[in-house]
């Protein structure tokens, strides 16, 4: 009998080998309490990566679903900051920069309450484990009854979004910031060329990028980028990991971000329900964190929302799948959702007309296919989107998005990411999200709800 491991995915993949498949992913890249992205270009756990993971893996196994949150949560600061990076002792140094020796969590984030029995990043991730905790409950609430599960990760969960909407509020309007280009998951995103552009590279030489061992050049960030990302990550080290009151060089506020936190905060309403706490408190903050995105972010003149730079003040002039996002944040104004739609639909994003959204405007001046972030599609904003789709009633539109986002993953050997136009796999191949979405999706075509949306679900006039 063939084991999963030992299962190819062909060209035109059905269901139950495109299942097969992503399983096979999913079990190589399990270490035995999580679930690395890929085993060469990233060998330690990742935050967001493991909340998408988590959605995955509870069609497979909820216990092990369980622990991937679990274990990432198991990093966090004590000032309430989820690591985007939990290290794995066991890895060489050098097969990943930055590395543990780089960040320093156990003594220059000593002062933020970083764990002394774990290495990890000092900066952080988009918050989707919340979310992630509630699907996950959902898939067998018995046992997460049984477990304690929602009462061990509520209490964590809750100081993370309080870490986000408190000292990470630095536009002082009620919205996270980002303060690093790695944290809102979009790292070479056009998006940040102009902030970017302010801050002094490190010394060419002084360190060395593993990433190139494992990726082409051609779709990796450009040395000069990388250096002002090695520039930003020794600066907030060496300020102790401080937020508030810091000179940030680097600071946004980003629609996908906050977008995956008012919906993560819907998802603690529920979390708390169930285990008898008020969700009250968690609902008023999602609707002040909605009116807060559409007042900050929102752009009547693009469609869609866009990235705020806090340093200078202004929205960025660059559209993103970012801005699309918000389309998972339920009960937005109706005019907002009928705008996301037709921009979707329209030339920048060609929703319908090509496999997957880019993550970067087709028509923007940067943008690139095959370059990480500055065009290729991904398959968790087009997860994101699909979600989105289905919640505000674009049941065909997102029928289409999945069947074609489940066609790219089995030809592309569940990839990184993808060319938008001709699916052509990008990046590394066995990707940890790609298949374990590529499971939900799956899921998907047995259940057209989306699971996520507050009891107000749908948009608001």
């Amino acid at each position: 009998m063939t084991s999963l491991l030992e299962t190819p995915v062909p060209a035109a993949a059905d269901d139950l080998t495109l299942r097969r498949g992503a399983a096979r992913v999913l079990l190589r890249n399990w270490t035995g309490i999580s679930t690395v992205p890929s085993r060469g270009l990233y060998p330690h756990q990742w935050s967001w990566d493991s909340a998408f993971i988590a959605i995955g893996l509870r069609h497979l196994s909820v216990r092990r679903a369980q622990r991937e949150l679990e274990s990432l949560l198991g990093a966090q600061w004590v000032d309430g900051r989820v690591p985007h990076i939990v290290f794995n002792p066991q890895v060489p140094l050098d097969a990943y920069f930055p590395s543990p020796d780089f960040w320093r969590s156990s003594t220059a984030g000593a002062a933020a309450g970083a764990p002394t029995h774990t290495e990890t990043s000092g900066i952080v991730q988009p918050p989707v484990h919340a979310m992630a905790a509630w699907l996950v409950h959902e898939a067998d609430p018995q046992a997460s009854r049984r477990r304690g599960f929602l009462p061990r990760l509520y209490g964590r969960l809750a100081a993370w979004h309080d870490y986000l909407t408190g000292p990470r509020d630095l536009g002082r309007g009620g919205l996270a910031a980002m303060v690093h280009p790695w944290e809102p998951g979009m790292d070479n995103s056009p998006c940040w060329d102009g902030p970017l552009a302010r801050v002094d590279p490190v010394a060419a030489g002084s360190y060395r990028r593993a990433d190139l061992d494992h990726g082409q050049p051609a779709e990796r960030p450009t040395d000069l980028d990388y250096g002002r990302y090695v520039r930003l990550a020794t600066d907030y080290r060496d300020s102790g990991y401080a937020d508030a009151g810091s000179d940030h060089a680097f600071a946004v506020e980003d629609p996908c971000v906050n977008a995956l936190l008012i919906v993560s905060e819907h998802a603690l309403a529920r979390i708390a329900a169930e285990i008898g706490a008020d969700p009250a408190p968690h609902e008023e903050r999602a609707a002040r964190l909605t009116a807060a995105l559409v007042e900050r972010l929102w752009s009547p003149a693009d469609g869609m929302f866009l990235n705020r730079d806090l340093v200078g003040g202004d929205l960025i002039a660059e559209r993103s799948i970012a801005g699309l996002v918000p389309l998972i944040v339920p009960a937005l104004p109706q005019h907002i959702v009928d705008a996301l739609l037709t921009t979707a639909a329209g030339p920048g994003f060609r929703l319908g007309a090509v496999p997957m959204l880019p993550s970067y405007d087709f028509d923007g001046r940067d943008f690139d296919p095959s370059r990480y972030w500055r065009g290729p599609a991904w398959f968790n904003t087009n997860w994101l989107l699909e979600r989105g789709l289905r919640q505000y009633g674009q049941l065909g539109a997102a029928d289409a998005l999945r069947t074609a986002m489940l066609g790219a993953a089995g030809t592309s050997g569940f990839a990184e990411y993808v060319d938008p136009v001709t699916a052509q796999a990008r990046g590394t191949r066995d990707f940890g999200w790609t298949a374990a979405l590529t499971l939900d999706l799956l899921a998907g075509r047995r259940s057209a709800d989306p699971g996520l949306a507050s009891p107000s679900n749908g948009a608001r006039t």
